[in-house]
């Protein structure tokens, strides 16, 4: 049963997480209230909508936010140290893989770029004629599953390639520079219907729940092995998670096509 002191400190500790979430927010508000009253000359629509909407907004950031202080990092970083004292290397890796690809397939915002993507892709203009319309709907979302378990399958092994850069403490610059270089080969030879998809993939796997736990567990696993500096080698699996994307969805691009 928690204690009252420790219901104070939560309290407490999601009173200051709204008060940053409204302040981080305020940039946006100046923004749109500036462009609706002085640019479009028009009054704010359903201002009471709005002002709830905006409390919900502040709410929601700051309650996330707090549960990355209080869950998702404490337990990311332990889990790392947790393999890292075990010494099992093969584990480590396994558990890297699992949860690189499980967050990503889940990552909403790849779910609603994989369906948009689908529904333009798998056309009836672009099939042609003969389809019905229950095919079509088959195919998007075989298109759309396919595009997410190559994106995920990508985080998995890139965050593999992390955990191993971490272990033998290599650089990280020499892995983002011969990616991007192996990202401007592979664009020349995709097609154009996709080269836009693989670059916004990348962008959409380092969302809400995928950046937490790849933060969490670089940092935990560059803290207990001795040489390494959290700060300079527990960083960059995000990287790392934004850049493989790039790569796979455009070779799935050349071999679907």
């Amino acid at each position: 049963m928690l204690s009252w002191q420790t219901v104070k400190m939560i309290l407490q500790g999601s009173l200051r997480a709204i008060w940053a979430s409204f302040r981080d927010l305020i940039p946006i508000i100046i923004t749109v209230v500036f462009f609706q009253l002085f640019v479009f000359q028009r009054e704010l629509p359903n201002v009471a909508a709005l002002l709830l909407g905006l409390a919900l907004v502040m709410a929601g950031l700051a309650l996330f936010i707090r549960g990355l202080e209080m869950g998702l990092f404490p337990l990311g970083e332990q889990m790392a140290k947790d393999f890292a004292r075990k010494g099992s290397v093969p584990w480590l890796f396994a558990f890297a893989f699992s949860m690189g690809f499980g967050t990503v397939f889940a990552e909403p915002a790849l779910i609603a770029v994989a369906q948009k993507a689908a529904d333009l892709i798998v056309a009836p203009e672009s099939l042609g004629d003969g389809w019905t319309e229950q095919e079509l709907r088959q195919r998007r979302q075989t298109f759309a599953i396919t595009l997410r378990a190559v994106v995920a399958l990508s985080v998995g092994c890139s965050l593999i390639l992390g955990v191993v850069r971490i272990i033998r403490g290599w650089q990280l610059h020499y892995f983002i520079i011969g990616g991007y270089i192996l990202v401007t080969i592979l664009t020349c030879f995709a097609p154009a219907g996709v080269i836009g998809l693989a670059y916004d993939a990348g962008g959409v796997t380092t969302s809400t729940i995928t950046v937490p736990l790849t933060a969490a567990l670089g940092v935990g696993l560059a803290s207990c092995i001795q040489g390494r500096n959290p700060m300079l080698d527990g960083f960059g699996l995000i990287a790392f998670a934004a850049l493989s994307p790039i790569i796979f969805v455009l070779l799935m691009g050349i071999l679907w096509y």
